[in-house]
Protein backbone atom coordinates (compact mmCIF):
# COMPACT_ATOMS: atom_id res chain seq x y z
CA UNK A 1 0.00 0.00 0.00
CA UNK A 2 2.36 2.89 -1.21
CA UNK A 3 1.21 5.74 -1.86
CA UNK A 4 2.54 9.62 -1.97
CA UNK A 5 1.22 9.91 1.73
CA UNK A 6 3.50 6.75 2.58
CA UNK A 7 6.49 8.52 1.12
CA UNK A 8 5.95 11.72 2.38
CA UNK A 9 5.12 10.36 5.99
CA UNK A 10 7.69 7.72 5.99
CA UNK A 11 5.11 5.24 6.92
CA UNK A 12 3.92 2.02 5.94
CA UNK A 13 0.58 2.10 5.34
CA UNK A 14 -1.70 5.15 4.11
CA UNK A 15 -3.59 4.65 7.41
CA UNK A 16 -3.70 8.09 9.69
CA UNK A 17 -5.38 8.25 12.99
CA UNK A 18 -7.10 11.15 14.01
CA UNK A 19 -6.54 13.50 16.67
CA UNK A 20 -8.94 13.36 18.66
CA UNK A 21 -9.34 15.29 21.91
CA UNK A 22 -9.01 13.69 24.92
CA UNK A 23 -8.66 10.39 23.23
CA UNK A 24 -5.87 10.27 20.94
CA UNK A 25 -3.00 10.27 23.89
CA UNK A 26 0.65 9.00 23.46
CA UNK A 27 -0.39 5.42 24.44
CA UNK A 28 -2.82 5.65 20.94
CA UNK A 29 -0.90 7.29 18.81
CA UNK A 30 2.90 5.07 19.44
CA UNK A 31 0.60 1.86 18.77
CA UNK A 32 -0.46 3.53 15.39
CA UNK A 33 2.89 4.06 14.49
CA UNK A 34 4.30 0.83 15.31
CA UNK A 35 1.45 -1.12 13.81
CA UNK A 36 2.40 0.89 10.40
CA UNK A 37 -0.04 4.02 10.61
CA UNK A 38 0.48 7.36 11.59
CA UNK A 39 -0.36 8.30 15.50
CA UNK A 40 -1.61 11.66 16.23
CA UNK A 41 -1.55 13.33 19.64
CA UNK A 42 -4.78 15.47 20.24
CA UNK A 43 -3.63 18.64 21.25
CA UNK A 44 -7.48 20.20 21.87
CA UNK A 45 -7.09 22.61 24.47
CA UNK A 46 -4.27 21.16 26.48
CA UNK A 47 -1.41 23.46 27.91
CA UNK A 48 1.59 23.42 25.96
CA UNK A 49 3.81 21.62 28.48
CA UNK A 50 1.13 18.80 28.62
CA UNK A 51 1.36 18.10 24.50
CA UNK A 52 5.14 18.15 25.17
CA UNK A 53 4.94 15.98 27.76
CA UNK A 54 2.66 13.66 25.39
CA UNK A 55 5.52 14.03 22.26
CA UNK A 56 8.52 12.76 24.71
CA UNK A 57 6.55 9.91 26.23
CA UNK A 58 5.22 8.73 22.32
CA UNK A 59 8.75 8.65 21.84
CA UNK A 60 9.81 6.12 24.37
CA UNK A 61 7.13 3.51 22.95
CA UNK A 62 8.37 4.48 18.97
CA UNK A 63 10.59 5.34 16.92
CA UNK A 64 8.28 5.42 14.15
CA UNK A 65 7.12 9.04 12.99
CA UNK A 66 4.22 9.96 14.75
CA UNK A 67 2.14 13.63 14.97
CA UNK A 68 0.29 16.11 16.53
CA UNK A 69 -3.43 17.49 16.23
CA UNK A 70 -3.72 21.27 16.70
CA UNK A 71 -7.03 22.76 17.35
CA UNK A 72 -5.84 26.36 16.27
CA UNK A 73 -8.67 28.27 18.36
CA UNK A 74 -6.69 26.34 21.25
CA UNK A 75 -5.50 29.05 24.10
CA UNK A 76 -2.38 27.54 23.61
CA UNK A 77 -2.20 27.07 19.79
CA UNK A 78 1.29 29.45 19.76
CA UNK A 79 2.94 27.89 22.42
CA UNK A 80 2.13 24.18 20.64
CA UNK A 81 2.80 24.87 17.29
CA UNK A 82 6.46 25.95 18.48
CA UNK A 83 6.84 22.79 20.98
CA UNK A 84 6.04 21.09 17.82
CA UNK A 85 8.62 22.81 16.09
CA UNK A 86 11.48 22.40 19.07
CA UNK A 87 10.86 18.84 19.31
CA UNK A 88 10.89 17.95 15.73
CA UNK A 89 7.62 16.60 15.72
CA UNK A 90 7.39 14.62 12.27
CA UNK A 91 4.18 15.63 11.48
CA UNK A 92 1.27 18.19 12.50
CA UNK A 93 -2.02 18.19 11.40
CA UNK A 94 -4.71 21.50 12.00
CA UNK A 95 -8.31 22.31 12.47
CA UNK A 96 -10.42 25.01 13.37
CA UNK A 97 -8.31 27.69 12.30
CA UNK A 98 -5.38 28.55 9.37
CA UNK A 99 -2.07 27.89 10.14
CA UNK A 100 -0.19 30.09 7.42
CA UNK A 101 1.35 32.36 10.37
CA UNK A 102 3.24 28.63 11.95
CA UNK A 103 4.25 27.69 8.41
CA UNK A 104 7.78 28.70 7.90
CA UNK A 105 8.81 27.99 11.44
CA UNK A 106 7.33 24.34 10.85
CA UNK A 107 9.01 24.07 7.57
CA UNK A 108 12.55 24.86 9.13
CA UNK A 109 12.03 22.44 11.85
CA UNK A 110 11.18 19.77 8.83
CA UNK A 111 7.82 19.29 10.03
CA UNK A 112 5.21 17.81 7.54
CA UNK A 113 2.03 20.31 7.80
CA UNK A 114 -1.20 18.65 6.49
CA UNK A 115 -4.86 20.86 7.71
CA UNK A 116 -8.00 19.26 7.66
CA UNK A 117 -10.31 21.05 5.91
CA UNK A 118 -14.25 20.71 4.60
CA UNK A 119 -13.93 23.12 1.51
CA UNK A 120 -12.22 23.13 -2.51
CA UNK A 121 -11.72 27.09 -1.28
CA UNK A 122 -9.69 26.29 1.92
CA UNK A 123 -8.08 23.41 0.51
CA UNK A 124 -6.48 25.76 -2.42
CA UNK A 125 -5.70 28.21 0.27
CA UNK A 126 -3.77 25.55 2.36
CA UNK A 127 -2.13 24.61 -0.78
CA UNK A 128 -0.95 27.88 -1.75
CA UNK A 129 0.86 28.49 1.84
CA UNK A 130 2.71 25.70 1.85
CA UNK A 131 0.91 22.54 3.07
CA UNK A 132 2.13 19.04 2.49
CA UNK A 133 -0.77 17.66 2.07
CA UNK A 134 -4.45 17.55 2.68
CA UNK A 135 -6.91 15.91 5.43
CA UNK A 136 -10.50 16.16 3.26
CA UNK A 137 -12.95 15.26 6.25
CA UNK A 138 -16.50 14.39 5.25
CA UNK A 139 -19.96 15.20 7.36
CA UNK A 140 -19.91 11.99 8.44
CA UNK A 141 -17.19 11.99 10.84
CA UNK A 142 -17.27 12.47 14.77
CA UNK A 143 -16.94 15.33 16.56
CA UNK A 144 -16.60 18.85 14.61
CA UNK A 145 -18.38 18.89 11.04
CA UNK A 146 -18.42 20.44 8.23
CA UNK A 147 -21.13 20.45 5.77
CA UNK A 148 -20.44 17.98 2.87
CA UNK A 149 -20.13 14.02 2.80
CA UNK A 150 -16.87 12.44 2.08
CA UNK A 151 -18.37 11.42 -1.22
CA UNK A 152 -18.20 14.81 -2.72
CA UNK A 153 -15.93 16.73 -0.89
CA UNK A 154 -12.97 14.18 -1.89
CA UNK A 155 -12.98 14.20 -5.34
CA UNK A 156 -13.75 18.11 -5.72
CA UNK A 157 -10.57 18.48 -3.36
CA UNK A 158 -8.36 16.05 -5.26
CA UNK A 159 -9.65 17.70 -8.73
CA UNK A 160 -9.25 21.24 -7.27
CA UNK A 161 -5.26 20.50 -5.76
CA UNK A 162 -1.71 18.92 -6.73
CA UNK A 163 -1.07 18.01 -2.91
CA UNK A 164 -2.22 14.31 -1.84
CA UNK A 165 -5.21 14.66 -0.22
CA UNK A 166 -5.84 11.99 2.86
CA UNK A 167 -9.80 11.52 2.90
CA UNK A 168 -11.60 10.91 6.45
CA UNK A 169 -15.60 10.87 7.62
CA UNK A 170 -17.25 7.21 7.44
CA UNK A 171 -14.24 4.83 6.96
CA UNK A 172 -14.78 1.96 9.04
CA UNK A 173 -13.89 -1.10 6.90
CA UNK A 174 -11.29 -1.94 3.32
CA UNK A 175 -14.30 -1.15 1.19
CA UNK A 176 -14.25 2.73 3.19
CA UNK A 177 -10.66 2.81 1.99
CA UNK A 178 -11.10 1.43 -1.32
CA UNK A 179 -13.69 3.98 -2.37
CA UNK A 180 -11.74 6.89 -0.94
CA UNK A 181 -9.23 5.66 -3.07
CA UNK A 182 -11.28 5.39 -6.04
CA UNK A 183 -12.15 9.05 -5.44
CA UNK A 184 -8.87 10.38 -5.74
CA UNK A 185 -7.40 10.27 -1.86
CA UNK A 186 -4.36 8.68 -1.13
CA UNK A 187 -4.63 7.90 2.40
CA UNK A 188 -7.03 8.16 5.17
CA UNK A 189 -7.98 9.26 8.59
CA UNK A 190 -10.11 7.39 10.73
CA UNK A 191 -10.93 8.47 14.12
CA UNK A 192 -14.07 6.31 15.41
CA UNK A 193 -12.44 2.86 14.72
CA UNK A 194 -9.17 3.83 17.03
CA UNK A 195 -11.54 4.81 20.16
CA UNK A 196 -12.02 1.22 20.63
CA UNK A 197 -8.95 -0.09 20.56
CA UNK A 198 -7.22 -2.11 23.12
CA UNK A 199 -4.69 0.65 23.43
CA UNK A 200 -6.95 3.51 23.33
CA UNK A 201 -7.57 4.97 26.96
CA UNK A 202 -11.09 5.97 26.69
CA UNK A 203 -13.33 4.47 29.96
CA UNK A 204 -14.64 1.31 28.69
CA UNK A 205 -18.52 2.85 28.96
CA UNK A 206 -17.57 4.68 26.15
CA UNK A 207 -16.25 2.18 24.01
CA UNK A 208 -19.35 0.14 24.60
CA UNK A 209 -21.58 2.82 23.45
CA UNK A 210 -20.06 2.71 20.59
CA UNK A 211 -20.04 -1.03 20.12
CA UNK A 212 -23.42 -0.91 20.96
CA UNK A 213 -24.40 1.98 18.39
CA UNK A 214 -26.75 1.25 15.64
CA UNK A 215 -26.79 2.51 12.15
CA UNK A 216 -29.59 5.54 13.30
CA UNK A 217 -27.77 6.77 16.78
CA UNK A 218 -25.77 9.64 15.50
CA UNK A 219 -26.55 13.08 16.08
CA UNK A 220 -25.71 16.34 15.31
CA UNK A 221 -25.72 19.12 17.48
CA UNK A 222 -25.03 22.96 17.29
CA UNK A 223 -26.38 23.47 13.76
CA UNK A 224 -27.86 26.59 15.00
CA UNK A 225 -24.80 28.25 16.48
CA UNK A 226 -22.81 27.84 13.53
CA UNK A 227 -20.51 24.50 15.27
CA UNK A 228 -22.11 21.51 14.19
CA UNK A 229 -20.93 18.50 16.14
CA UNK A 230 -21.45 14.81 15.41
CA UNK A 231 -21.97 12.59 18.69
CA UNK A 232 -23.76 9.38 19.62
CA UNK A 233 -27.49 10.26 21.08
CA UNK A 234 -28.36 9.86 24.38
CA UNK A 235 -29.96 12.16 27.09
CA UNK A 236 -27.58 15.25 26.45
CA UNK A 237 -28.28 15.32 22.62
CA UNK A 238 -31.93 14.93 23.30
CA UNK A 239 -31.99 17.73 25.62
CA UNK A 240 -29.57 20.35 23.08
CA UNK A 241 -31.75 19.49 20.36
CA UNK A 242 -34.79 20.24 22.25
CA UNK A 243 -33.28 23.65 23.34
CA UNK A 244 -32.24 24.20 19.91
CA UNK A 245 -35.75 23.67 18.47
CA UNK A 246 -36.64 26.27 21.04
CA UNK A 247 -34.77 28.51 19.75
CA UNK A 248 -32.31 28.42 22.51
CA UNK A 249 -29.27 30.84 22.57
CA UNK A 250 -25.66 30.03 22.54
CA UNK A 251 -24.88 30.35 26.15
CA UNK A 252 -27.33 28.59 27.37
CA UNK A 253 -26.61 25.62 25.06
CA UNK A 254 -22.97 25.94 25.66
CA UNK A 255 -23.32 25.30 29.67
CA UNK A 256 -25.26 21.98 28.49
CA UNK A 257 -22.05 20.56 26.49
CA UNK A 258 -19.15 22.44 28.90
CA UNK A 259 -16.82 19.56 29.55
CA UNK A 260 -19.00 17.01 27.70
CA UNK A 261 -16.29 15.25 25.57
CA UNK A 262 -14.34 15.01 29.10
CA UNK A 263 -17.11 13.74 31.12
CA UNK A 264 -17.86 10.60 28.61
CA UNK A 265 -14.32 9.64 27.88
CA UNK A 266 -12.66 10.57 31.39
CA UNK A 267 -15.64 9.65 33.55
CA UNK A 268 -17.70 7.16 31.68
CA UNK A 269 -20.40 9.19 31.78
CA UNK A 270 -22.01 8.11 28.33
CA UNK A 271 -25.83 9.85 29.53
CA UNK A 272 -24.88 13.54 30.13
CA UNK A 273 -21.40 13.16 28.62
CA UNK A 274 -20.52 14.18 24.81
CA UNK A 275 -19.99 10.34 22.98
CA UNK A 276 -18.03 12.08 20.22
CA UNK A 277 -17.99 9.52 17.04
CA UNK A 278 -18.76 9.72 13.34
CA UNK A 279 -21.57 7.71 11.78
CA UNK A 280 -19.87 4.37 10.91
CA UNK A 281 -20.28 3.54 14.62
CA UNK A 282 -22.48 1.53 13.79
CA UNK A 283 -20.07 -0.60 11.58
CA UNK A 284 -17.79 -0.91 14.59
CA UNK A 285 -18.32 -4.21 16.40
CA UNK A 286 -14.99 -5.63 17.95
CA UNK A 287 -12.59 -4.25 20.29
CA UNK A 288 -8.43 -4.89 18.58
CA UNK A 289 -5.40 -4.17 19.29
CA UNK A 290 -3.86 -0.77 16.89
CA UNK A 291 -1.84 -3.85 15.01
CA UNK A 292 -4.88 -6.46 14.60
CA UNK A 293 -7.79 -3.65 13.17
CA UNK A 294 -4.72 -1.88 10.86
CA UNK A 295 -3.90 -5.65 9.45
CA UNK A 296 -7.40 -5.99 8.81
CA UNK A 297 -8.06 -2.65 6.90
CA UNK A 298 -4.63 -3.42 4.82
CA UNK A 299 -6.26 -7.57 4.35
CA UNK A 300 -9.55 -5.92 3.14
CA UNK A 301 -8.46 -3.39 1.09
CA UNK A 302 -5.91 -5.40 -0.74
CA UNK A 303 -8.60 -8.22 -1.21
CA UNK A 304 -10.61 -5.33 -3.22
CA UNK A 305 -8.38 -3.32 -5.06
CA UNK A 306 -4.76 -4.66 -5.25
CA UNK A 307 -2.63 -5.25 -7.90
CA UNK A 308 -5.48 -3.06 -9.51
CA UNK A 309 -3.29 -0.05 -10.12
CA UNK A 310 -4.96 2.36 -7.31
CA UNK A 311 -1.61 2.19 -5.54
CA UNK A 312 1.91 3.71 -6.91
Amino acid sequence: MQTEVTRLLGIKYPIIQGGMAWVAEYHLAAAVSNAGGLGLIGAASAPAEWVREQIQKAKELTDKPFGVNIMLMSPYADEVAQIVAEERVKVVTTGAGNPEKYMKMWKEAGVKVIPVVASVALAKRMERSGADALVAEGCEAGGHIGESTTMVLVPQIADAVSIPVIAAGGIADGRGIAAAFMLGAKGIQMGTHFVVTEESQVHDNYKEKIIKARDIDSRVTGRTTGHPVRALRNEMTKQYIELENKGAGFEELEKLTLGGLRKAVVEGDVVHGSVMAGQIAGMVKERLTCKALIDKLVKETDGIIGGKGFYE
